[in-house]
Formats: C-alpha cells, structure tokens, sequence
C-alpha cells in the first residue's frame, strides 16, 4: 500500500488495497476476492474502540460506513451487507463492510475463518469501480 498510509496497522495493509481517502476514513478493499468486502478505517487518533471517538467522530465515521454499505449494495447487489468492528487480531479500530451472499463460502455463518482467501488477481478493476461508485454517490 502507499506510504502515506503508514498510520495504518501493518496487518491491514498488508491484508487490503487502499481505495479511497474520505474526510473521516480511509477505505480499503479487503484482499479476498470472495466477497465484496471493504474496511474503513477512521483516522485521527489512536482509536481501539468505537466509544473511543468523540461524538462527532462517531457520527461522522458512521455516515462514511454508511456510503461503504450504499457501495456495495449498489455495486455487487448482495442479499444482507454484514458490519462489524471486531478487533480482536488488530488493535486499531476498523470496521468491516462485506456483501454477502445466500450463496457464499460461509454464509449464513461469519466469514471469518471459513475456507482459504482468494487473493485478486487484479483488484484496480474492482477499485475503479469502487471508486466510480463513490463519485457518483457522493456526487
């Protein structure tokens, strides 16, 4: 990932691709071609969990995990958008945003620990059009 993300933890970025930079977030695609799955990651401080951020952070940060469901709902049409912040392999705050599917490796379940991940083989398609669904979301 670019070096400007360096505030990031090493385990995420080198687990996704970075997409965009939002006012609050910064967005990643997750390296798992198996589901649409985007994390932000809320920047300004040395955030751990979600009551750690004030409440206009909070607000802020939500709107922006928000648009990320909006995205992949547009996008990749998925039966549910799953949204979480676990946190229990990396300290920093991060929120999940994946698409699921009836038909998905680990659906109904979590997707967590269910097969082996599926590395893109070239994710700047999927980033464009992320990034495309962004523009004209946002507008």
């Amino acid at each position: 990932m670019q070096t400007h993300l360096e505030w990031i933890h090493p385990q995420l970025r080198a687990d996704c691709f970075s997409v965009h930079s939002f006012v609050r977030c910064e967005i990643l695609l997750m390296n798992d071609a198996r589901w649409p799955w985007l994390v932000m990651v809320p920047r300004g401080g040395n955030f751990v969990e979600i009551q750690d951020m004030d409440d206009a952070m909070r607000r802020d940060v939500f709107d922006e995990v928000n648009l990320a469901g909006k995205i992949i709902q547009h996008l990749f049409a998925p039966k549910k958008i799953n949204t979480a912040a676990l946190g229990n392999m990396v300290p920093q705050l991060h929120i999940h945003v994946i698409g699921r599917f009836e038909h998905d490796a680990a659906w109904p379940k979590p997707v967590w620990g269910v097969g082996v991940r599926e590395p893109y083989k070239d994710p700047v398609p999927v980033i464009d059009r992320i990034k495309n669904a962004i523009l004209s979301i946002n507008g």
